[in-house]
């Protein structure tokens, strides 16, 4: 992943960890892979990184209606608690959930990042 443009720098904060920056990644399950890169790149420069739980369901393991609310209503407590966003709309994907979250996070006025932006053919964050 190379960044086109508004890299996002290093940051040491040294002692006052009120000042680290919190993003809360959104986006599809589909690009786990992509969510595990840009998470760790985030924080190797420094900034709190939230990200979405994602599940694996077998025959086995199910998660209920009530569970999969339960888990999108902290995903929208990790955007509240967030600086900002970052959208992971890898092939210029935006599904139906994380529109809501783009617009939740509007409404609560964050700033909005998209992976698109900071991302050509090459690998680097």
């Amino acid at each position: 992943m190379m960044l086109k443009k508004h890299k996002i720098e290093y940051t040491n904060y040294g002692e006052d960890v009120s000042k680290i920056k919190v993003i809360t990644l959104c986006g599809s399950a589909k690009f786990m892979k992509e969510f595990k890169e840009v998470e760790a790149n985030l924080s190797l420069k420094g900034i709190a990184v939230l990200s979405p739980i994602f599940f694996e369901q077998s025959k086995t393991s199910k998660i209920t209606k009530e569970v999969a609310q339960l888990l999108g209503n902290m995903h929208f407590r990790k955007i509240e608690l967030a600086d900002e966003i970052f959208v992971m709309d890898v092939g210029g994907y935006i599904g139906e959930s994380t529109r809501k979250e783009i617009a939740f996070a509007k409404s609560n006025n964050k700033n909005i990042r998209y992976y698109s932006a900071f991302i050509s053919d090459s690998t680097c964050i």
